[in-house]
């Protein structure tokens, strides 16, 4: 009897905190959110972030809010958000850099990009481009290709530093199609300056900052990541076309809530999301011209998406020996 009776309060109290879970996903939310952005305010992942908020709290009909915290490599706002209370009103919007690649460069990082955070879903990604100074002769990934491989480290490539995404990419890329690139670090300017003015030779980046000298002939675009070539950019070639399909780097950024947070939530969370990224045609133009898409996922597919591309970041950094501790 005692132990019927222990089981049967037992059974009791758990049916009480589901019934309680329930309840609050169903109210939920009933005041503002919070979005913890790990990166100065103005930069382009920030201005991402704002876009996407703005767009939840018309879904959620509640205001959305964004708060930068960066730092650190993002491991500032992304711990802070990983010590949030798992109530759903604490979110963090991560990065490529601060999920896929900070835990492969650093070997003390604050907070474990798997086990701290669920995923909630993909926002949205942006293809990466090979750009060049209109100087180089070659007009593709492929031709590239074959000239490094006569030459090795004949070609020049800035980057936004030691670690940063355009060096990584292009280490990638170095290392995918057995090529040699001299990669020149810029950490306190803008890289594209030079770039147009032919002191560099090529970037891999996304395409945003290069976008306005692309259209301007100051600079082209040799090869675009992506299954196929994109929409917006029909005469530029994919990598898989030079022969690189698994050369498949991308700046994306999603949504996350601290590990804990309610299932109940986190899916109506993604249900949010993927209404917040299809609802807005102007905003989903926006992505596409600069050689993305607003897209969003479901917490299982975005959890398979963020393993698979953390192995592939982790790989090219382990293949160029990079660690900056």
């Amino acid at each position: 009897m005692t132990f019927i009776s222990r089981h049967t309060r037992l059974v009791a109290v758990c049916c009480a905190l589901l019934g309680v879970t329930a309840v609050q996903a169903q109210d939920y939310p009933s005041k503002p959110i919070r979005i913890i952005a790990p990166v100065p305010i103005g930069t382009g992942p920030d201005a991402n972030t704002r876009e996407i908020a703005l767009e939840l709290s018309k879904v959620l009909g509640q205001a959305v809010v964004v708060e930068n915290r960066p730092g650190a490599s993002s491991m500032i706002g992304m711990e802070a958000a990983a010590k949030a209370a798992p109530d759903g009103y604490t979110l963090v919007m991560g990065l490529t850099s601060s999920m896929s690649v900070v835990p492969h460069l650093y070997s003390k990082v604050p907070y474990n990009a798997e086990r701290d955070f669920v995923p909630i879903s993909l926002a949205g990604l942006l293809n990466t481009a090979l750009i060049a100074n209109p100087s180089v002769t070659q007009n593709s990934a492929r031709e590239l290709m074959a000239q490094l491989k006569a030459q090795p480290e004949s070609m020049t490539a800035a980057t936004s530093g030691i670690g940063s995404y355009s060096h990584l990419a292009g280490e990638w890329f170095g290392a995918g199609s057995n090529t040699k690139i001299k990669f020149v670090p810029y950490n306190t300017s803008s890289p594209y300056t030079d770039l147009v003015g032919g002191q560099v030779q090529l970037m891999f980046d996304a395409l945003p900052v290069a976008l306005g000298n692309v259209r301007a002939g100051k600079l082209k675009v040799l090869a675009l990541t992506g299954k196929t070539r994109h929409p917006n950019f029909p005469d530029v070639p994919t990598f898989a076309e030079a022969g690189l399909p698994d050369y498949t780097p991308t700046a994306w950024i999603g949504l996350f809530a601290p590990a804990g947070t309610p299932a109940a939530i986190v899916d109506k969370l993604s249900a949010a999301m993927q209404k917040a990224t299809t609802q807005n045609q102007v905003l989903a133009d926006k992505w596409r011209s600069y050689g993305g898409e607003l897209k969003s996922m479901t917490p299982v597919e975005f959890s398979a998406f963020l393993k698979s591309d953390s192995a592939k970041w982790g790989q090219a950094i382990r293949h160029a020996n990079i660690k900056l501790d």
